[in-house]
């Protein structure tokens, strides 16, 4: 009993928390840089994974040829950018995207692995919450293996990576992001002495609609399928769009079809609005004010990002911002899911 109390007395809920809110930051911003790496075709840039040694980018003139020439082998290169005239410098340009992107996921890695030996050793985890913190960590390891399985369809079979291998991606990348917010809003209630909260039937039905809706954003940039109409709220001067591909079925045509991907993607939208709306309206009631107004800041914002996003053409910078925000949107709903599970309203961190 006495040993067990000295754990607890041990413990660093506080600190813990705030370390994993700096990982999560570092989540969102990979997002950005995914996104400008999707944006500017610079996924298959680098065709080989070198976990240590990809930390240094080429150095010298003959380093660069040489990943110029691997990168020369892929189907992107020979059928686009090769008769486009690619130079060396402009692969330098797509070159840099990717090596940042990679270069942050280890950085992140390194960020959360490294204070979870220091945390654990010397004992200052709360009891409970260490299955937890593995999970995450092993969510933050597939994460590297998804990103270079999807590279890989770049490198292998297409001129872009399959976009069912982009969802994939950030949907690992987003379950993490949620899981760090949510562990971390449980470690502030337990330092202010509360308990864990519970994920409610009906958070848990928003939550997977905005799941939903994050996960047909990947598929639309994987398809590119945001350029296909720049009118709204019609497409292409109609309300439901011509052009879909029938053939395989409906289930194929829901994940495969550009047309359908972007009108489930504009539409189901508002559904997921209607349902953060009412959430925010039980916040609220609960006097959960903070968390009721960043939830209607956060789908205002995307939902307005996203029509000028499609109206601009797909401008680079709206997008990647459309993508961002996504994200804390993302955090804005975790943070009232969990406000609602609180035991009472003394543990809600406001």
């Amino acid at each position: 009993m006495h040993a067990t109390a000295s754990l607890q007395s041990a413990a660093r809920p506080l600190a813990i928390a705030r370390w994993l809110l700096a990982v999560a930051v570092m989540i969102a911003l990979i997002v950005v840089i995914g996104g400008i790496t999707r944006l500017t075709e610079s996924g298959v840039s680098i065709t080989e994974w070198k976990p240590v040694t990809g930390m240094i980018p080429p150095l010298t003139q003959a380093q660069w040829q040489a990943e110029f020439a691997a990168y020369q082998q892929t189907p992107q290169y020979i059928q686009i950018n090769g008769p486009a005239g690619m130079t060396l410098a402009t692969y330098k340009f797509i070159f840099f995207w990717e090596w940042v992107h990679r270069l942050l996921a280890r950085l992140i890695g390194f960020a959360f692995a490294l204070p979870l030996v220091w945390f654990w050793a010397k004992g200052q985890i709360p009891r409970g919450f260490k299955p937890r913190l593995l999970v995450l960590l092993a969510l933050g390891g597939m994460q590297g293996v998804v990103g270079w399985w999807m590279v890989k369809s770049g490198i292998q079979y297409d001129v872009k990576v399959s976009h069912l291998r982009l969802a994939t991606h950030l949907t690992v990348a987003l379950v993490t992001f949620a899981g760090l917010i949510w562990t971390a809003l449980d470690l502030r209630a337990l330092a202010r002495g509360g308990a864990p909260a519970r994920l409610t039937g009906f958070s848990a039905i928003v939550l997977i609609m905005l799941a939903v809706q994050l996960i047909y954003g990947a598929l639309m940039a994987g398809l590119r399928a945001g350029h296909i109409a720049a009118d709204w709220p019609l497409m292409q001067g109609r309300l439901f769009p011509a052009g879909i591909d029938w053939s395989g079925g409906f289930g194929h045509a829901m994940i495969y079809d550009p047309f359908l991907v972007h009108f489930v993607h504009r539409w189901w939208g508002w559904v997921v609005a209607a349902a953060l709306i009412v959430l925010a309206r039980r916040l609220r009631r609960l006097d959960m004010r903070a968390a009721s107004r960043a939830i209607h800041s956060a789908f205002g914002a995307q939902l307005l990002l996203g029509i000028a996003t499609v109206m601009s053409g797909v401008a680079l910078w709206l997008a990647v911002l459309h993508q961002l925000t996504g994200a804390l949107l993302l955090a804005a709903t975790v943070w009232g899911a969990h406000g609602l599970g609180c035991n009472n309203k003394r543990q809600v961190i406001a």
